[in-house]
């Protein structure tokens, strides 16, 4: 029944994000607003992370699972992805680079001023 609880807080979490996405004047993903308000209501200790504790690593057991769809829903662009595979890897190639190296000069900005 726990775990039911857990769950229960984070699809209110979507439901919110959502619900708010909706009357936007522009499009903004309700995920992500959900996501945002889950972070600040944990920063702010309206939830402790105790109340989310089985649920994260219930759903972070399966996450691989939960890549499935995904995965399936490309095999639809198949054809297109054989013609511009080289594209796309270039992209993920320095779009990968440049996460790391940001992430890297953030990194050690933040341990700088600790």
């Amino acid at each position: 029944m726990k775990i039911l609880f857990q769950l229960f807080i984070l699809i209110l979490f979507t439901l919110l994000g959502e619900l708010i996405a909706y009357y936007l004047p522009f499009k903004f993903p309700g995920s992500l607003i959900g996501l945002i308000l889950l972070f600040l209501s944990l920063l702010l200790k309206i939830i402790k992370p105790i109340h989310l504790k089985e649920v994260a690593g219930f759903l972070q057991r399966y996450m691989a699972f939960l890549f499935v769809p995904l995965a399936v829903g490309l095999m639809a662009y198949f054809e297109l992805i054989g013609l511009y595979w080289l594209e796309i890897l270039l992209v993920l190639i320095i779009s990968t680079t440049i996460t790391l190296i940001v992430t890297s000069i953030l990194a050690q900005r933040g341990i700088k001023h600790d």
